[in-house]
């Protein structure tokens, strides 16, 4: 039976205009995707697959220019249409679902305006009435809470989470032939990244629905893509059926990248960490452009040009020695790089029953009656030096908030915060220099929070002169030392963060910290925008710093593979509410509570690629004096859920659960038993 071919990309190459020269950040990519077919765009942070995944809509930078090829979908070139074909065909027949919601979304309009209209220019909503109830329609599709009244919010009242899940909801509106995905789950816990994996597969099925998945995360690509095509530099260096590549990577680079991808059962491949980092300025200007890094390379490598030869059914590389990779050890436990805090050592953040709430305090507060709603409920926690405590949960679960009342962005409702054994100011204000120094916020979206208007040089001076006095040279030695940390050239500092990736953006924000020399160092998801291969190097540098100075870390993260990796301890919180807490090994074997248990069955693996058969999940939480997880547990035992607070149980070494059930009865319903391979090969449905 032949395949319809819905989009074929035929020998692109895209150019950047800097001065007088010209970048080319993609170069002779052919690839093609057929109609239902999901092909999936991965590679390293500037490896040009999003600027690829935007000339599937004809959208390009200012500086941009198309040097070579055609993009045809169906029977048109894309890159030849006018403004009003592009935008006719824009958002209908083919859409987009971008990486950053926070600047995708309109700040001014509701974001059910937002969806409405995007019904209404493409003409499918008949009136006001049927884009209403169609709008209301998509956001329960994707799994957001109360879809009937969600869409009268603003964007920045959404979690980031919920945020993308409204991006997604636009890009589906129209029932497009083809989406194109920029890295659409790096905010996303695991949970709800099931439920938009589960969306997005029964989407294709039912609609035929093509897609260009582009990501760093392969383990959410094993689960969707049918085929990978892996970039390096702007060009493809291999292309694969999804299976054919996990299993046997013919390319070195493909093989880096997985051996990089951390795992839950805490396995790592030994020494298979990728080489350096990509330096376009190393790049010989003809051969391999992976060769500097390379570590099969031989001499003829730097002079000879690589171009996909066809290497099996399906399968194309870009490598002449391709034949002489060793096969891939197998995975070992990671070596222990610190030792674990002194548990008779004091604290240096203490943390006694924290309750938080959002919205108007005070008089105004009072006078208006509408206090905001509470989402940290009375959390204890308390973290040493030179240790590493993870928080764990879903989107809107309270982790973030947390460690805004620790830095001070956010003063508790009651409570009590001790750094170092003394009071901490609720407000920042209230803080000196040193408790700012010592105390540094990794945010979360670094285009929220890098100056657009500073250049890298000046975003990186600003912490080392207000806190260490350091300018002129030693300050310029300082800062390319931060940029070589986080694994980026000097270069860099010339340039403005719009002119970066967005892992590549990251990268300058967690460099920002570093340079004050903090004693905490709260990590809010630092590593979701970073591919696999500097996720691993950061990785590397956390562990290094915990090691070299001691600095305690308070790890905020939806990626529990990351998190069994490089936590000593780690809470598992559901809204505002810690359920487990414990040792990390402790934590991520038998008995678990009934939502770690979700978290752990949730998480994508590229080691496994069997995904689980699950149903949706209808049933929310109920709101109430009992647990706060009752309505939608799995294993809940009756009312007594719903109607009294869980107690605390003592499960073994330092893991304590808060649950109805025994702790015998939790271990006894465990399905996870800590294997990354095991967990994903029982089939089970969610209740």
């Amino acid at each position: 039976m032949a395949v319809e071919t819905l989009l074929s990309v035929e020998n692109l190459g895209i150019t950047y205009g800097q001065g007088d020269e010209a970048l080319a950040a993609v170069q002779g990519v052919s690839f093609t995707v057929a109609k239902g077919e999901a092909f999936g765009l991965v590679g390293e942070s500037g490896c040009g697959k999003s600027t690829l995944a935007y000339q599937l809509l004809g959208y390009r930078a200012p500086s941009a220019r198309v040097a070579s090829g055609r993009v045809v979908f169906r029977d048109t070139d894309i890159l030849t249409l006018d403004r009003p074909a592009l935008e006719r065909l824009r958002g209908d027949r083919i859409s987009l679902v971008p990486q950053n919601p926070t600047t995708a979304l309109n700040p001014g309009m509701r974001v059910g305006e937002q969806l409405a209209e995007i019904l209404v220019v493409h003409g499918r909503a008949e009136s006001r009435e049927a884009a209403r109830i169609r709008v209301a329609d998509l956001f329960d599709r994707v799994g957001l809470p109360l879809p009937g009244r969600i869409g009268r919010r603003y964007a920045h009242e959404l979690s980031g989470g919920q945020q993308q899940r409204v991006c997604i909801a636009m890009a589906l509106a129209c029932e497009p032939d083809l989406v194109v995905l920029d890295e659409p789950t790096t905010g996303l816990d695991v949970t709800t990244q099931e439920q938009i994996i589960g969306l997005l597969l029964d989407l294709r099925t039912r609609l035929g629905m093509s897609m260009v998945y582009v990501t760093h995360d392969l383990g959410v690509l094993a689960q969707i893509a049918d085929r990978v095509g892996v970039m390096y530099a702007g060009f493809m260096v291999e292309v694969a059926p999804t299976d054919e590549l996990f299993s046997q990577p013919r390319h070195p680079y493909t093989r880096g990248l997985i051996s990089a991808i951390p795992r839950l059962d805490g396995g790592a491949v030994s020494g298979q960490h990728l080489r350096g980092y990509l330096r376009r300025s190393e790049i010989p200007p003809s051969g391999c452009p992976f060769q500097p890094r390379c570590e099969v390379s031989e001499p003829s490598c730097a002079t000879t040009i690589q171009t996909l030869a066809d290497v099996g059914p399906g399968r194309s590389v870009a490598c002449q020695r391709w034949r002489a990779l060793p096969p891939v050890p197998p995975a070992e436990p990671l070596p222990a790089t610190a030792a674990a805090a002194d548990g008779a050592e004091a604290p240096l953040i203490e943390v006694v029953d924290l309750t938080l709430r959002y919205g108007p305090r005070g008089w105004f507060g009072n006078l208006l009656g509408r206090p905001g709603p509470q989402v940290v409920n009375a959390a204890t926690l308390a973290i040493r030096r030179g240790e590493t405590f993870a928080l764990v949960g879903e989107s809107g679960s309270g982790k973030s908030t947390i460690a805004r009342a620790i830095s001070g962005l956010l003063p508790p409702l009651s409570g009590t915060i001790r750094f170092a054994g003394e009071p901490l100011a609720a407000s920042i204000k209230g803080r000196n220099s040193d408790l700012k120094r010592q105390i540094q916020y990794i945010f979360q979206n670094p285009d929220a929070s890098l100056n657009p208007r500073n250049r890298v040089s000046e975003i990186l001076a600003r912490p080392l002169a207000m806190f260490l006095g350091l300018r002129g040279e030693a300050g310029r030695e300082k800062l390319e030392h931060a940029l070589r940390e986080v694994r980026l050239e000097s270069g860099y500092l010339r340039r403005y963060p719009d002119q970066l990736s967005g892992g590549e953006r990251q990268r300058v924000a967690i460099a920002r910290a570093l340079v004050a020399e903090p004693s905490l160092l709260l990590c809010d998801e630092v590593l979701s925008a970073l591919d696999v291969s500097v996720q691993a190097n950061v990785l590397d540098l956390l562990r290094a710093l915990k090691r070299d100075t001691r600095v305690a870390m308070l790890f905020i993260s939806h990626d529990l593979a990351v998190v069994r990796g490089l936590a000593d301890r780690v809470g598992v919180l559901f809204r505002g509410t810690l359920f487990e807490i414990g040792a990390v090994e402790e934590v991520f074997r038998p008995p678990f509570h009934p939502y770690t248990h979700e978290l752990l069955m949730a998480v994508p693996s590229a080691h496994a690629r069997k995904r689980r058969t699950m149903t949706r999940r209808d049933a929310e939480a109920i709101a109430g004096a009992g647990c706060a997880f009752a309505g939608r547990c799995p294993w809940q035992v009756g009312k007594i859920c719903e109607e009294q607070a869980p107690p605390w149980r003592d499960a073994g070494g330092s893991l304590k659960i808060r649950c109805h059930l025994p702790v015998a009865d939790l271990a006894d319903r465990a399905i996870w038993r800590g294997g990354d391979d095991e967990r994903t090969t029982v089939g089970v449905a969610a209740p």
